[in-house]
């Protein structure tokens, strides 16, 4: 009997430590803003020559999704982003009005290739960023990741909207 206390005093003693725990922010859920609780949730990986990042995205399909993107967002972690997925190939033009990150713009083909990228958009700005030509999507990370993560034009996102598409 003194045993068995003893067991359900130490389990109950160790309940508060455990439960003070913070939550970790590598966990695909732990970034939500509720800007995008709407929003499909998805992975991407971006191939690189000097490896593979994967990535938390939001998928901004419709043109609302796309008209709201990052707007009012006051956070970007590091692997987290947004691909906006255009239904075909055309001129893209962005701006960063209501957008309080900077943001790093990859502007992809129909492949998932890199094409155009657009490094640390200033964020507030009315000024329009071009993609330089037709493309299939846009992925946008946080500013200075496109530099930390060594990631070129050429470089390939690997996601279903570019399946069968290689």
């Amino acid at each position: 009997m003194k045993q068995l206390i003893l067991c359900v005093t130490l389990a109950v003693s160790a309940l508060p430590a455990c439960a003070a725990q913070p939550a970790t922010t590598s966990s695909a859920a732990a970034f939500q803003p509720a800007q995008l609780r709407n929003f499909t949730r998805s992975q991407l990986a971006i191939e690189r020559q000097g490896g593979r990042d994967t990535l938390q995205i939001w998928l901004a399909q419709t043109s609302e999704e796309q008209q709201q993107g990052l707007m009012f967002i006051q956070q970007l972690p590091a692997d987290y982003g947004m691909l906006f997925v255009l239904g075909a190939a055309r001129p893209m033009s962005m701006w960063m009005k209501n957008t309080y990150v900077s943001l790093d713009m990859l502007f992809v083909d129909a492949r998932g290739r890199i094409t155009h990228i657009v490094e640390r958009a200033k964020p507030l700005s009315e000024d329009i960023i071009s993609s330089g030509g037709e493309v299939a999507g846009v992925l946008e990370i946080a500013g200075g990741e496109v530099q930390r993560r060594g990631i070129r034009v050429g470089d390939r996102l690997i996601h279903a909207v570019f399946v069968g598409k290689n």
